[in-house]
């Protein structure tokens, strides 16, 4: 059974370390982006742990690098019957409709992506992106309204933009909180544990003891919320939180 545990940042990758009653200590690398976790007995030391990742960093880069390519969502080509998520449900688009207005709507299990006559691809596609942007900014009104209070902080600033390798960032000295619009195809579950887990840095900077104690204390269950999102399916670029 587990008695403790801990997150640390070894050469730039976050490990989650589980103390338990064992006698030796294992590193496991999980699917689907490559999450590290230590098991560890439990008088082990940090400097122990640190040396025994940095040891196998080797064999958990290469672990990662083969997760990371593998299983994702091929490109979507925005063309009627591809599988698209909202809110972590699984929606067939079509793009059959026209219309003077481009317009975005779910009815039944149909994403309806609706343009004028003649919008390629890239438009479509853009079209849909802006909607999700508009989905997460709507969102996040009762889920700031929610945590906020507590946490017992304000962010100063949301800002919603698409990045490459982050769910979410809190650039702490100027109280601003970032969001990735792709959060809006994910259970609800996961942007209520990104809002958790970025409010908490405007207590605590790092990923350290601090950080971990007051997320279990706010969100007990963030572990399981962070690998649900980690797990969900993947877009055709890497979403690492």
């Amino acid at each position: 059974m587990s008695t403790a545990s801990a997150y640390l940042t070894v050469a730039g990758v976050g490990v989650d370390v589980v103390y338990k009653d064992i006698k030796n200590l294992h590193i496991s690398v999980y699917p689907p982006l490559g999450r590290v976790r230590v098991a560890a007995p439990e008088t082990t030391g940090e400097d122990t742990i640190r040396l025994a990742v940095i040891q196998r960093l080797p064999w958990i880069k290469r672990q990662r690098g083969q997760l990371q390519n593998a299983d994702r969502q091929t490109k979507r080509e925005m063309q009627s019957g591809e599988t698209h998520y909202v809110w972590g449900q699984r929606y067939r688009l079509d793009t059959s409709r026209i219309s003077g207005n481009f317009r975005v709507e779910t009815k039944g299990q149909t994403l309806w992506v609706v343009t004028p006559p003649g919008t390629d691809s890239d438009g479509k596609r853009a079209t849909l992106e802006r909607w999700y942007h508009r989905e997460l900014k709507a969102a996040l009104t009762p889920v700031l309204a929610k945590w906020e209070p507590i946490i017992g902080v304000e962010a100063d600033k949301i800002v919603v933009r698409r990045m490459k390798t982050k769910w979410g960032t809190c650039v702490t000295h100027s109280r601003t909180i970032w969001l990735n619009p792709e959060l809006a195809k994910k259970n609800p579950r996961c942007l209520e544990y990104i809002i958790v887990h970025e409010l908490t840095h405007l207590h605590e900077r790092n990923h350290g003891e601090r950080f971990v104690a007051l997320m279990d204390q706010f969100l007990p269950d963030w572990r399981s919320r962070r690998d649900e999102l980690n797990g969900a399916p993947l877009a055709d670029e890497e979403w690492v939180d």
